[in-house]
């Protein structure tokens, strides 16, 4: 999932846009039944995004959709590059799409507009099981303005023969023992054990995940920073353990360069990353690809995996949408447990249910990536969080000084004052 947040200024014209465009609540059902007889005629508009719906799932869905609703499903994937802005100016408009998908973390935002029309009726008919650490970032003040489609989460990506070469027979089941291997393949002296750069943020929040840490708080009715909280120190202590096995620089991202790319060369033990970040590598280096393998990022104990960031997308109806009822139809088909299911096994996305995670049985990435979903989070689900990870970001500038030498303490001190700076700006 790409996270580009939507600016400020675009957030504050859909706001006075959607209020003067609309439509009344006698236009959003009137002749919008999902019958054949109501829907006849219709057709729906649906804004994916590059890279999420597979071909066997897209045609799936539509076929079922045209024969159990008689309507027309226009589908239209669009580029991830100005998303925001374009997706901002549509919902401002009389016409805008009747469903499109949005990143987890950015529904807050565009909920806070109005632009999303509120979906507590089909979260009690086909989402009381969702998975709820899936479901939070659809959930605005309290109101349902989005559903859980699929998510995503890190894993250890792991060079077999590098591991087999320092005598590692099995994947590590805790933290202790991930720790332990790493420093077996460090003696061994052949390989770097883990490729970890010092901002890989996303990685970081999931520490602080696994921590119980809280990013942000609440002082009056503003957000504003919590990095000298001890439970956000505990996890960059545990970043600073991982780190301390790397090379990697200490003020760069996963990015630059690309970590996989990086692992591709077959003189790395592991690095943190996304199941497709795999391919990256392969294409890099297509002889690595006999020695990949993936697990699950282990925790403090066995029976629990470290934290992670769920990254992934949820799918959203437009709040000036006339044809609601028909979106609805639309939902309850793309997000039943056979097309949820259908999803995970062509693509080893982690589908919106528990119950739903043995979908992704056979497919390795997804195997690991599952074990931790059920525990996983995201940022903080406010719309003043678009501000705080746009370049450059001061959590990156945070924990490249722990890094470097700085206390936890002495670290936050010396960003706080921008972060704050950036929570107080107007969405």
């Amino acid at each position: 999932m790409k996270r580009g947040l939507i600016a400020a200024t675009g957030v504050a014209a859909m706001l006075m846009s959607v209020a003067a465009c609309g439509s009344s609540d006698s236009d959003k059902g009137s002749g919008d039944s999902g019958s054949k007889d109501g829907a006849k005629g219709k057709t729906l508009t649906v804004w994916f995004m590059d890279g999420s719906n597979p071909a066997g799932w897209t045609k799936q869905v539509k076929d079922e959709f045209e024969q159990k609703t008689g309507a027309k499903l226009d589908i239209q994937v669009q580029k991830w590059d100005g998303i925001q802005q374009k997706l901002t100016t549509a919902l401002s408009e009389s016409n805008p799409p009747d469903v499109f998908e949005v990143g987890n973390t950015q529904t807050p935002s565009y909920a806070q507009t109005g632009g999303l029309a509120e979906l507590g009726d089909l979260k009690k008919e086909i989402g009381a099981d969702w998975t709820e650490s899936l479901n939070k970032p659809s959930v605005f003040e309290g109101k349902q303005y989005a559903a859980p489609w699929w998510a995503a989460n890190r894993v250890v990506i792991y060079n077999k023969k590098v591991w087999a070469d320092a005598g590692i027979k099995d994947v590590p089941k805790t933290r202790d023992e991930f720790f332990k291997d790493l420093e077996a393949i460090q003696k061994k002296g052949d390989a770097e054990p883990l490729y970890l750069p010092g901002q890989n943020w996303y990685f970081f929040d999931g520490l602080t995940i696994g921590t119980g840490a809280d990013l942000v708080k609440k002082d009056g009715k503003k957000y504003v920073s919590n990095l000298a909280d001890p439970k956000v120190a505990k996890a960059m202590e545990i970043y600073k353990q991982y780190q301390a096995f790397s090379k990697a620089p200490k003020d760069k991202d996963e990015a630059t360069p690309q970590q996989a790319e990086v692992f591709a060369k077959g003189k790395t033990g592991a690095f943190i990353g996304m199941g497709w970040e795999a391919k990256t590598a392969i294409t890099a280096n297509p002889a690595i690809e006999k020695d990949l393998g993936f697990f699950t990022i282990p925790g403090e104990s066995a029976d629990k995996p470290e934290g992670v960031f769920l990254g992934g997308s949820n799918l959203a109806i437009a709040e000036g949408s006339k044809k609601q009822d028909l979106a609805k139809e639309f939902l309850k088909i793309a997000l039943s447990d056979k097309n949820e299911s259908a999803l995970a096994k062509e693509v080893g996305n982690i589908p919106n249910k528990d119950s739903l995670l043995a979908s992704v049985k056979g497919n390795a990435a997804g195997e690991a990536a599952a074990p931790a979903a059920k525990g996983g989070g995201t940022t903080p689900l406010i719309p003043e969080w678009a501000e705080v990870e746009n370049a450059p970001n001061p959590i990156k500038a945070y924990m490249t000084a722990v890094l470097s030498g700085k206390s936890p303490e002495d670290a936050a001190k010396q960003v706080e004052s921008d972060l704050n700076k950036r929570l107080s700006k107007k969405q």
